[in-house]
């Protein structure tokens, strides 16, 4: 609908998301970063996520505000302590990890699109809530467009302990 009322002409065809980390790496490191994630997930509780109106990144995207902040902020912050030296290819590609969260509607938008949409969407009002049992990590192999599920991730809410190893003993 989205789409068609603003004559967006590449749509969105990924199923709506909350972003906890953006990074580029080399095959050889996945199996690592999947099983810290693994370790992140199976450490975390099901929590719960609302959505509140329409925000926007000026002259370009328009996104549903995610307002439950602090669940989804300390599993970034575990995501960003646990992983980031991992997910951190070189000193050019460096992992981000957003400090605010949103689902994006539509992104990459022309100005006269953005301006269009945004009159209409900054007087509607949404709501929303659901329960985040777990994460997905995707990926896609440079040149490609089409990003594809790497792993999920059940949030188990187990006590997990990962014992530092001693380097000397």
């Amino acid at each position: 609908m989205f789409n068609d009322n603003f004559s967006v002409e590449t749509p969105t065809s990924s199923l709506p998301q909350v972003l906890l980390a953006s990074f580029r790496q080399i095959q050889a490191a996945e199996d690592r970063i999947v099983n810290r994630l693994k370790l992140i997930a199976m450490a975390c509780h099901a929590f719960k996520v609302e959505l509140r109106d329409f925000g926007s990144f000026p002259s370009h995207t328009i996104f549903i505000n995610v307002t439950s902040k602090v669940p989804v902020g300390d599993l970034v912050k575990k995501i960003k302590t646990d992983t980031q030296r991992l997910m951190k290819l070189d000193a050019e590609n460096k992992p981000y990890f957003p400090t605010d969260s949103h689902i994006t509607i539509a992104m990459k938008l022309k100005p006269w699109q953005y301006e269009k949409a945004w009159l209409e969407y900054q007087r509607k009002h949404f709501t929303g809530r659901f329960i985040a049992d777990h994460m997905i990590l995707l990926g896609r192999r440079a040149g490609e467009l089409k990003y594809n599920v790497i792993d999920r991730f059940k949030f188990e809410n187990l006590p997990v302990g990962v014992k530092q190893g001693d380097l000397f003993t």
